[in-house]
């Protein structure tokens, strides 16, 4: 006769349930870790009226719907133009453009603009659209 009444002896663990617990615990971990830093709330600082020294001043080109063309609300001509952004392309190379065309303007005067651009190789240049509805 067998000792223990018949029964066998176990040989191996069952780690399945185990590794379960492991797995959705490792979850809960990794979802509340990145719960709190996402939700952290601070009252951040207001700058005042004082220019940023880190970010370059932007230009504004602006284009009405006659065909004339503005630098920061100063009218010029597509040679002025030139020679003021040629001006400040030599003190900052990465000079940052905005340009605004009104929606009743010649295309043809923003791709004058946009020529010129080009041929000073100012490339960073943003184009101001309205919201929809407005």
């Amino acid at each position: 006769m067998k000792a223990g009444g018949g029964r066998k002896a176990y040989d191996d663990i069952n780690i399945t349930p185990m590794l379960d617990l492991a797995y959705v615990l490792l979850v809960i971990f990794i979802l509340m870790a990145t719960a709190s830093v996402q939700g952290i709330k601070v009252d951040l600082p207001k700058a005042g009226s004082a220019a940023s020294l880190v970010a370059p001043k932007t230009k504004a080109i602006t284009i009405n719907n006659s065909g004339q063309i503005f630098l920061d609300a100063f009218p010029v001509s597509i040679a002025d133009l030139e020679a003021r952004l040629r001006t400040e392309k030599a003190i900052n190379p990465e000079l940052p453009i905005v340009l605004k065309g009104d929606s009743t303007v010649q295309y043809q005067k923003v791709m004058e603009v946009l020529d010129l651009l080009r041929r000073l190789d100012l490339n960073k240049v943003g184009l101001v659209t309205g919201k929809p509805g407005q």
